[in-house]
């Protein structure tokens, strides 16, 4: 049976549940600065439950890096002495890595992760797959075909007795409006094809006069 030591850097990660911990194979030791005075009712409750493999390591002085020189001290002593197959620093702390690689060199399973969970020792919680959402079906299209919107634009410019479009310009761009703005520029190019065609349309040097049924 593989035995994995965990270093806890509680100034750091200040770890709450030791749920996963539980079993003959894991060794905990607990760091605490000065400053942790109060820990959370459940981790120590925990580290209870954990009788002789549970342990706490206190500073009785803090400062810059303290608590990291200290976990590398109690490693170097686990490590000299074979006390574990596996070595898992809990912390966020990336300074860790240098040392955690040199370790490793040495042909001894060692790792930093950022919490408990992420320990390569514990299997990956299965995420549950959440099915894709069901595709909503495509509105039928309510466009008009090109014979349908020159019926539209010719009843709106027979209705006018004043103010048809004079211009070839204005009058693509009152097509336009009349059609949609649903419409592409290929689709209006069709309707002021067959308004040309049909001879509704007449346009002369830019110019628009109509003979409208």
């Amino acid at each position: 049976m593989t035995t994995h030591y965990i270093l806890i850097d509680y100034e750091n990660v200040p770890v709450k549940s030791l749920a996963l911990l539980k079993g003959d194979r894991f060794r905990v030791g607990v760091f605490l600065g000065p400053k942790n005075t109060r820990l959370a009712t459940e981790f120590v409750l925990a580290m209870r439950e954990l009788g002789e493999q549970g342990n706490y390591i206190l500073l009785e002085a803090g400062g810059p890096n303290a608590l990291d020189f200290h976990i590398a001290y109690y490693l170097g002593r686990l490590l000299e002495a074979k006390a574990a197959d596996s070595y898992h620093i809990i912390s966020k702390d990336k300074g860790f890595d240098a040392l955690v690689a040199h370790v490793c060199k040495s042909g001894v399973a060692c790792e930093r992760v950022d919490s408990i969970e992420a320990m390569s020792c514990l299997p990956k919680p299965v995420t549950s797959q959440v099915s894709a959402p069901a595709k909503v079906a495509a509105k039928p299209s309510t466009k008009k075909k090109a014979d349908e919107l020159v019926a539209l634009v010719v009843a709106n410019f027979t209705k006018r007795l004043t103010g048809r479009p004079r211009t070839e310009k204005t009058l693509r761009s009152t097509v336009k409006t009349l059609c949609g703005a649903q419409y592409s520029d290929k689709e209006l190019d069709a309707v002021m094809a067959r308004l040309l065609k049909k001879g509704y349309v007449i346009v002369t040097d830019g110019k628009v006069t109509y003979q409208l049924p």
